[in-house]
């Protein structure tokens, strides 16, 4: 599956596993002279122009100069963390107009890329976040956002995917049904969770993985909120932004 980055295509296809694995060691010699911090510090601008301006994101910008680049000029490979998705958008909304969701529990953001909707959390109360992303850059920016808005939390490069950890209270999971193949994972995935207690929320714009799976059956749409002018003009065809919670059916 191809996803269009503005300015870039990024292949999904576990098909390119291995050539995506000798780019990032051909980046990573390239720029092996400065730490992932001063390259996301560098190549990435902060930015309150978004759905939650209470939080404040570095992200590649139309401003950035990384906004056109083609993939061979990128620092870092994929660097999906650098752009705030639609369904990261509302899920981080929704968490901030409603705080009780999240105050005094434990929280997992799976996915979390540039780790808004677990600063959300925190910010809302939460107890313990963690914010999981396989991508040790979107970790690395995940801690500079964090420290950006003056909040604590607990990063993780683990694959968590297909786990649960009883801790765990809320799980989030923004903008995650971006393929047909990565949407039955997750949506095999959500189930377990719910038989084992947990509370499971799920943003997304629309996304047709999304749209057209079983999943949906079982879940209830529990936020709306119109996704702000930029980000349409990112994601054409998008209009608005849902968060569901998985209510499975006696």
């Amino acid at each position: 599956m191809i996803r269009l980055i503005p300015g870039q295509l990024i292949n999904y296809s576990k098909l390119i596993i291995h050539q995506v694995y000798c780019l990032q060691r051909r980046q990573v010699a390239k720029f092996s002279g400065q730490t992932y911090t001063e390259l996301i510090k560098e190549n990435t601008l902060e930015t309150r122009d978004h759905l939650t301006p209470e939080i404040s994101l570095r992200l590649i910008t139309p401003r950035s100069r990384l906004w056109t680049a083609r993939e061979h000029q990128l620092p870092f490979p994929d660097p999906f963390w650098a752009f705030y998705w639609p369904g990261g958008q509302i899920l981080t909304r929704y968490l901030l107009d409603h705080p009780s969701v999240v105050n005094g529990k434990c929280i997992v953001d799976i996915g979390s890329g540039c780790g808004a909707s677990a600063i959300a959390a925190k910010i809302s109360g939460a107890s313990k976040v963690t914010a999981n992303d396989t991508d040790k850059v979107a970790v690395e920016a995940i801690a500079l956002n964090a420290e950006i808005n003056q909040v604590d939390l607990n990063t993780s490069t683990e694959n968590l995917i297909g786990k649960c950890q009883d801790e765990w209270d809320v799980v989030l999971l923004g903008d995650m049904f971006y393929d047909d193949n990565f949407a039955d994972v997750i949506g095999s995935w959500v189930p377990e969770l719910s038989e084992r207690g947990k509370t499971i929320l799920i943003g997304d714009p629309g996304r047709y993985s999304f749209e057209r799976h079983p999943l949906k059956n079982n879940l209830c749409r529990i936020y709306k909120h119109k996704l702000p002018e930029n980000c349409l003009k990112e994601n054409n065809g998008m209009t608005h932004g849902f968060v569901w919670k998985y209510c499975p059916r006696e």
